[in-house]
């Protein structure tokens, strides 16, 4: 059996090329789905790059990514597959009227791979090329969607009544998301190695504005990463992501600022927090002297 890392050394060496700056937690983890055959499940805050993870590792491994967007209401039609009704139907009027043949025939037909419309879970199993699944915020769907996912990551096969069993071509690396927004099922978390990214330290959120903004200063980039910590310690209703700082250092740099005081900090607030509750409660930290640190 081949494997796609050598060791978590070169998953950490590998991601850091692709501008993802993991820690030897992520690393690791990545490496053990690999070697053992389980999905991920990655659970932490929005915006702390859990998707960004699934993205940079079908990049560094030339794979394709192929999503399912998780959704309330999501169910089996638009998440594994579902039958070409319509043109099931043409064929169904075009064969009684030419060849006036027999249902069983028909039927026989009608229900083969021609009239089979494949959606993400089914099309990463059925693929021939190395696949990375992601599942995007799966805690977003109803706990009786959870179960279409059981049988694919335990045994990485769909069960089509019309067609049998899909055995999978090729194991898939499956990432699985989720914002902690409900508490996902014990059935679904013993089939995943369990993978918490939390927001970076403040050193590792610096290294990550360097990369991802190249016209920085370092002296900038350190500052913002300590104002973001300071704001991160306040009691708000959404905290800064990583790519909302990302956001706030790019417009700082197209600001011409070099030095983050508490006028620039609160004319820019708006790129870091989107609510006004937090907007209005972070300024007025900013504008206490034991406030946030610029």
């Amino acid at each position: 059996m081949s494997y796609r890392f050598e060791d978590v050394a070169s998953v950490k060496e590998d991601l850091s090329k692709v501008d993802y700056l993991s820690d030897e937690g992520i690393a690791g983890v990545v490496y053990l789905a690999d070697r053992l055959q389980k999905p991920i499940l990655v659970e932490g805050p929005a915006g702390t790059g859990k998707t960004q993870l699934a993205k940079s590792v079908s990049e560094i491994l030339g794979a394709r990514l192929i999503r399912l967007q998780c959704y309330e209401g999501l169910d089996e039609a638009k998440a594994l597959y579902e039958w070409n009704y319509k043109k099931q139907l043409l064929r169904i009027q075009t064969e009684r009227n030419e060849d006036n043949a027999e249902w069983a025939e028909i039927s026989d037909d009608i229900f083969s791979d021609e009239f089979l419309l494949t959606r993400p879970l089914l099309e990463a199993i059925s693929a021939d090329e190395p696949v990375v699944l992601l599942i995007d915020e799966v805690d977003r769907v109803e706990v009786e969607t959870e179960a279409l996912l059981l049988e694919i990551l335990s045994d990485y096969q769909v069960s089509i009544p019309e067609l049998g069993t899909i055995e999978a071509k090729q194991i898939p690396l499956v990432f699985l998301t989720s914002n902690n927004t409900r508490e996902l099922s014990e059935a679904l978390k013993r089939r995943c190695l369990y993978l918490h990214i939390d927001y970076p330290d403040m050193e590792r959120e610096k290294e990550i504005v360097l990369t991802k903004v190249p016209d920085i200063t370092e002296n900038l980039a350190d500052q913002v990463a300590r104002v973001v910590r300071s704001i991160r310690q306040i009691e708000l209703k959404k905290h800064p992501s990583v790519s909302e700082t990302i956001d706030w250092a790019k417009t700082l740099v197209l600001l011409g600022v070099e030095k983050i005081d508490e006028q620039t900090a609160t004319d820019t607030i708006n790129i870091l927090l989107k609510y006004q509750s937090d907007i209005t409660k972070t300024v007025k930290e900013l504008s206490t002297a034991d406030g946030v640190t610029v």
